[in-house]
């Protein structure tokens, strides 16, 4: 959370009453009171705050001070004495924001303005101001976790509503340019990237969501998640924010059942918690709004009864998953959200597949369903109802998905979930597999990862457990049998020292100890390969002369599938990092950029102009970061940095050591290769 602190500056000269009557002049040093009360405070509580006097220094001081007044999470106002700036600035705030500004004062030294007279302030001692951090610590805990207001002007006017303030903030033109063309490359540490630099600005807010979409349509739930959540601290009741959430949240946990069911539990729990958000707003929500909320409910309910049948032998899977309890969970809130809205085919479809599903099972196992119920009697009778159930639903399906594809075709539009619900629906209840196979091929070649993957995981699902298997059959071979899902890839990050320089007076990898390094290289890449073994292995690197032209040409020998990591194209990459080392280094970067795919980070070494007014930050480092977030995408869990490193500081900025020390600071596991032990003859 983002802390702003209005206070006056340096020492001031004040008035204090005095408690025997009269007064005096004294010296009010207010820097002390930061730094010995206020810092201390937000330190403890894992906050970061800072004042006006970083926007004097950066210039464009109303502009930004307005932005941080209006987008900061909580706002301190030291309101001691009658200073101009800090109830100009208090006076914006309560205009602005409801809630979440805390006041502190020194007293003796002032009266309290009566507009703000009754409203809470922590007091502090002048010389001791530290005594006071416990008090303003419990001030700044109640005012996050408290839904009061504390703003005069909203309490003064209840109708009046806090500003959306994603709504006063533009994307940079070349921010929102640059997030395109990370998008069209697929390239989802690029547009991790674009999430961390764009957090520092205040028109954070509508870069999340832009980025956040981009991440989520690309199936990279894990950089997606990061950009979600950083909207949702800024706006928690958005609708948009925390559905994506609940989806996101739910995509995971499918992710983590197989191998850390605490972990999924717990990612359920906060999907649940999301969907728990939206359902607290409902009376802001649409019907079908609402409709989607309550599928969300359901998919949550089915994912947790996918998690119990599928830990169990495939010859013990439809019985086990007939007897959950979870699937009558999942029935009844998609069925709510289909009776919501009927144009909600989503709640709809996912309906049918469930009833589907529980009626194929309860006939192929018959005994099982009958250990649901006290008598046969109930049981033969609440499988009837089912069947009733399942052929008014088909039948109001189909109404809606006919009907609202005649709407768009009138209005000359398209919605392709609506054509994979048109597809799921011939699935569910077509008797020929050939017509099941045209209506998925018609739609498959157009859909994106994030769509085909959703298609082919609920066919998976189906034909797990024997339901309809022609027609799954059928429709598998058209869409393709494995999502492109991520869980089983590791990515192995490489950075290492280039080849010294002619006339480099400190040998950092010199040239006659490249065999000794190719054979370190081999060793440790081998190592991975040994301690993954099941994983597909991803390598990820630059192609300087040096380490990183052996990592790929060792990754190629070995069958590991590479990619080039150039932050400038082709021949300004060669004249930076390739060229001094001779031709030879030329040739073989030339065979490799021949023969693997490569991504280029930008035409020049100059910062995209909507990032250069925040600094330092340097070009080089900007691609170590590129690099890393992409081997981050799913997780470091999932990645090992190789190193070739003599363990020293770099030459210049963005070198082995930051990207060692990136890793680390990400929790990634960093495996050093040292340079300057390396034997010369190899």
């Amino acid at each position: 959370m983002q802390v702003f602190i209005v206070r006056p500056f340096g020492v001031k000269r004040v008035i204090r009453r005095l408690a025997a009557g009269g007064e005096q002049v004294e010296d009010f040093d207010f820097d002390k009171v930061e730094t010995a009360l206020i810092q201390p405070a937000l330190q403890a509580l894992g906050l970061n705050g800072g004042t006006t006097g970083k926007i004097f220094a950066a210039g464009e001081i109303r502009e930004d001070m307005f932005s941080e007044l209006l987008l900061a999470d909580i706002v301190v106002a030291d309101i001691t004495v009658h200073n101009a700036n800090v109830f100009y600035e208090l006076g914006i705030r309560n205009a602005l924001r409801d809630k979440t500004t805390v006041l502190i004062n020194c007293p003796g030294y002032g009266t309290t303005p009566f507009d703000i007279i009754g409203y809470r302030y922590v007091s502090y001692e002048k010389e001791a101001p530290e005594h006071a951090v416990e008090r303003l610590k419990d001030a700044l805990r109640e005012s996050m976790d408290s839904t009061k207001r504390d703003s005069p002007v909203f309490n003064m006017l209840p109708t009046l509503e806090v500003p959306d303030t994603e709504r006063f903030f533009a994307l940079p033109p070349d921010f929102s340019d640059e997030a395109a063309r990370a998008f069209a490359a697929c390239d989802q540490g690029w547009l991790a990237l674009l999430t961390k630099e764009a957090a520092r600005f205040e028109w954070r807010a509508p870069a999340m969501r832009l980025l956040g979409r981009y991440l989520y349509r690309l199936n990279a739930f894990q950089p997606a998640q990061w950009a979600w959540e950083r909207l949702l601290a800024q706006k928690p009741q958005d609708f948009e924010t925390n559905q994506t959430l609940a989806t996101i949240y739910q995509r995971l946990a499918e992710r983590e059942i197989s191998r850390n069911a605490a972990q999924a539990a717990q990612l359920l729990q906060q999907s649940d918690q999301a969907i728990e958000r939206l359902l607290a707003a409902g009376q802001d929500m649409s019907r079908i709004e609402l409709a989607q909320v309550y599928a969300l409910k359901g998919r949550n309910a089915k994912s947790r009864w996918t998690a119990e049948w599928t830990k169990a032998t495939e010859a013990e899977r439809p019985a086990v998953a007939l007897s959950s309890r979870f699937w009558e969970d999942s029935l009844e809130h998609y069925n709510q959200g289909f009776r919501t809205h009927l144009n909600h085919y989503y709640s709809g479809i996912n309906l049918l597949g469930l009833l589907t599903t529980v009626i194929c099972l309860a006939e192929s196992l018959p005994d099982v369903w009958s250990l649901r119920f006290d008598e046969q009697e109930d049981a033969d009778e609440r499988l009837e109802d089912l069947k009733k159930e399942k052929e008014k639903l088909s039948a109001a399906l189909h109404f809606t998905i006919e009907s609202e594809r005649a709407r768009l075709k009138a209005q000359g539009q398209n919605d392709l979930w609506l054509d994979i619900t048109n597809a799921d629906f011939f699935a569910l209840t077509s008797a020929k597999a050939a017509k099941v196979a045209f209506a998925y091929s018609n739609v498959i070649r157009l859909c994106d990862g994030l769509q085909t993957n959703a298609v082919i995981r609920q066919l998976l699902m189906y034909q797990a457990l024997g339901i309809l298997p022609e027609n799954m059959e059928a429709a598998l071979k058209v869409t393709g049998m494995v999502p492109n899902e991520e869980s089983d890839n590791h990515y192995l990050l490489f950075t290492g020292h280039m080849v010294d320089a002619p006339g480099r007076g400190q040998p950092r990898f010199p040239p006659e100890a490249e065999a000794a390094a190719r054979k370190a290289i081999e060793a440790q890449v081998r190592a991975v390969m040994q301690q993954e073994a099941g994983k597909e292995i991803w390598g990820i690197a630059g192609s300087a002369c040096g380490g990183d032209i052996l990592f790929h040409e060792v990754c190629l020998e070995l069958g590991i599938k590479t990619e080039l990591y150039l932050a400038l194209p082709r021949d300004a990459y060669i004249v930076e990092s390739v060229a001094f080392a001779g031709n030879a280094w030329v040739d073989r970067f030339d065979r490799l950029y021949n023969i693997l795919p490569h991504r280029v980070l930008s035409h020049d070494k100059t910062l995209p102009l909507w990032l250069q007014k925040k600094a330092p930050y340097d070009f080089w480092s900007r691609a170590n970061l590129w690099m890393l977030y992409n081997a981050l995408a799913n997780d470091s869990i999932n990645m090992t940095l190789l190193a070739l490193w003599d363990g020293k500081g770099g030459d210049d900025e963005g070198g082995t050591a930051h990207m060692v020390e990136l890793v680390r600071q990400h929790g990634g596991l960093a495996v050093r290769i040292d340079s300057a032990s390396l034997d010369a003859v190899g």
